[in-house]
């Protein structure tokens, strides 16, 4: 299967508010869809994260590389991912590929403790803190239909939809 750049789905298409379905089999389908995501996140700008559902698909399937390509080994891949534990509370800026030229200021969890599982299907359980903690809750956000627009304030979030609605206007949406 020739890799390609997966179209990313922006807010206010309808997948990204779906909670999405576990991955029942870890198949050449699965390992297909995680390739291309994987070339997608690398082949969009400065992209550290994509979920399945950004690219159309409604499955618990994420892909995290704060490398952007250069270390393969620090790629963390999260398959019916769930966080059992939180704890402490951080506020940092965050984007996302759906909400393009958009940064928001999010609170999340300081520490987490993620239960997800590997392609062999064998679980794995990880504390994990700082950056990578963020991006993960903002990953599983995607993969249970909430956007980082949704953790923020209503007056906030309405600043945004005007934001998003002047982009639209000026075709850089």
């Amino acid at each position: 299967m020739e890799n390609k750049v997966l179209q990313i789905y922006k807010y206010g298409d309808d997948v990204l508010k779906l909670k999405a379905k576990d991955v029942e089999n870890i198949d050449g389908k699965t390992v297909d869809l995680i390739k291309q995501m994987i070339h997608t996140l690398h082949n969009t700008n400065n992209a550290i994260g994509l979920a399945a559902p950004q690219v159309g698909e409604s499955l618990q399937l994420s892909v995290i590389d704060l490398t952007m390509g250069q270390k393969e080994d620090e790629r963390i891949l999260l398959l019916n991912p769930e966080i059992l534990e939180a704890e402490g509370s951080e506020v940092g800026d965050e984007g996302c590929l759906s909400f393009p030229g958009i940064t928001l200021n999010v609170n999340r969890s300081a520490k987490i403790f993620l239960k997800t599982i590997n392609l062999d299907g064998k679980e794995i359980r990880k504390e994990i803190e700082g950056f990578m903690a963020r991006v993960i809750q903002h990953e599983i956000d995607h993969l249970n239909g909430v956007l980082m627009v949704d953790r923020v304030s209503s007056l906030k979030r309405q600043l945004v939809k005007k934001e998003i609605k002047k982009l639209k206007k000026d075709g850089k949406w």
